[in-house]
């Protein structure tokens, strides 16, 4: 890789990189004893990897411009090997060693945890044609046979499909798609060898099949021809795509495991990073909140409806249905969808699932930079889950938002009203403030949340992968940096309505004292 790419393979035994460090002056702040012992989180995870971990650095200890240093030298110390450096959406790096090994490392002073590496996947279910589009630019069925969309088409917005790769000569490309890095074979040619990072670029944009069908298309390989990756590697790619977007930017990533809370850091920090970040719930039907990246903060998180309007399911496969859950911010089509494919510059095939609805949000992200290159990620969330059609989805489970994508505000027309609620089906309204204390933590009050018949839970994600329930709650943030602590609301019939807040957090002794932004 080019030497300003900072998540790069570490092919180097670690002796050689521990005698660079010692030419660089780099210590660490403590030592642990040799018998001491920490833990190791998600350890035996049923997607584990084997002998490999994620290590996360307190930042307190360690400037994101010493990572590499840093990994080098308890690498060494604990006879590891580093695989990669990660600087920008994580403060540490992954490492292949024992699992005793592993467990003295976690007791470093330096380090803030050490977590089992994981497996992650696609979302796809394998099975007219392009009706999810036709369905993202109006408020009420039928469809009308039609996809409208802004002159701009995403002209100018860069989207990074973090997957399994992309057919770039592709005709339905038109010489929009590139290779970004491969960090499976460790080189610049990303080519898709699986298919379904293909697909989805088409559904981002496709010139026949796609949502935004000016934006410009990156693969950023991290899964495999089967369509698995480490999560140590997905990471890398997601800190490739922070440090290189070329902005406006939005991020899809079609893919999930088990919930890991690295994989989740890593994604609201590419979030926090001005890149527009939009990740699938999940095909196992379980709450998202289970599932990685789907239930990091502040990212977008997209579930699957049918032609009918309902939580999508897929019968032909035992237990394949759409995830969902507060975790969720908005739904969009998934089943049925047609797009791009590898088996030739002109294939295509159609294919189920969360990883072919979050596509549909990716692209709708690139229609609103098109026409607002300024707005953060968090205004594109907020317009695009504003601007949703409330209250036609059907078997979303309690707890889900009955939020439908729909782009009629980015082509001059006003959303349509969707179907009058029945009385009492009135949706809450999410709202709450913050009070931060020195070494007393924060207090979080929904007290100010309203709804017609009474709001009977409160779920809270404070932003860290700690959640907590209640109408008033507290907790202790213990490191620095940005955080977004939101607020999901569900009343008596399931309605739901979520509010987010960002909390700036500075080392404090033992703690770390947090006000809001």
């Amino acid at each position: 890789m080019h030497a300003q790419h900072r998540s790069r393979r570490r092919l180097l035994c670690a002796s050689v990189l521990a005698g660079a460090t010692a030419l660089a002056g780099f210590a660490t702040t403590g030592v642990a004893t040799a018998d001491e012992t920490g833990q190791i989180r998600n350890a035996g995870a049923a997607n584990a990897v084997p002998d490999s971990y994620i290590v996360a650095l307190k930042e307190s200890e360690v400037s994101a411009k010493a990572v590499g240093q840093a990994a080098a030298n308890l690498a060494s110390r604990y006879d590891g090997e580093v695989k990669f450096t990660y600087d920008d959406v994580l403060n540490g790096f992954s490492v292949t060693m024992t699992e005793q090994q592993a467990l003295r490392l976690a007791a470093h002073p330096d380090v803030a945890y050490v977590e089992q590496d994981g497996i992650a996947q696609t979302q796809a279910v394998q099975n007219n044609p392009v009706w999810g589009l036709d369905r993202a630019d109006q408020t009420n069925l039928p469809m009308d046979d039609r996809y409208s969309y802004p002159d701009s088409a995403g002209e100018g917005v860069t989207t990074y499909v973090i997957d399994t790769g992309i057919r770039t000569g592709h005709t339905e490309f038109g010489g929009r798609a590139r290779s970004g890095y491969d960090f499976i074979d460790n080189d610049s040619n990303s080519n898709d060898c699986n298919g379904h990072g293909t697909h989805v670029a088409g559904t981002v944009g496709g010139t026949t099949y796609g949502m935004a069908k000016k934006a410009g298309l990156v693969g950023v390989r991290v899964l495999d021809c089967g369509g698995r990756g480490a999560y140590s590697v997905i990471i890398a790619g997601m800190d490739w795509v922070a440090e290189n977007a070329q902005k406006p930017a939005v991020a899809n990533m079609s893919i999930g495991g088990p919930t890991d809370s690295s994989v989740n850091r890593a994604a609201t920090g590419l979030m926090q990073s001005g890149v527009t970040t939009v990740v699938a719930a999940g095909n196992s039907n379980e709450d998202a909140c289970n599932s990685s990246p789907a239930s990091a903060s502040a990212v977008i998180t997209v579930g699957a409806s049918n032609t009918r309007d309902e939580r999508s399911t897929w019968p032909e496969i035992p237990g394949a249905e759409s995830n969902y859950g507060r975790c969720l911010d908005i739904w969009a089509p998934g089943t049925d969808i047609t797009s791009a494919w590898i088996g030739s510059n002109s294939d295509t095939r159609v294919a189920d699932g969360t990883s072919m609805a979050s596509p549909h949000v990716a692209g709708a992200a690139a229609l609103h930079l098109g026409l607002r290159s300024s707005d953060s990620p968090q205004q594109v969330r907020d317009a695009l889950v504003g601007n949703a059609t409330s209250g036609l989805l059907t078997g979303i489970r309690s707890g889900s938002p009955n939020k439908l994508l729909n782009t009629t505000y980015l082509h001059g027309e006003e959303p349509g009203p969707g179907p009058d609620p029945e009385p009492g089906e009135q949706a809450p309204v999410a709202d709450f403030s913050v009070q931060c204390g020195f070494n007393t933590g924060c207090t979080f009050d929904a007290s100010a949340s309203t709804d017609d018949t009474g709001i009977e839970s409160y779920a809270w994600d404070f932003g860290d992968g700690n959640t907590g329930t209640g109408e008033t709650v507290r907790h202790n943030y213990s490191q620095a940096g940005n955080v977004t602590a939101t607020l999901t609301v569900t009343d008596a019939d399931g309605l739901t309505d979520a509010a987010s807040r960002t909390l700036q957090c500075y080392d404090f002794g033992n703690s770390a004292f947090c006000f809001p932004g």
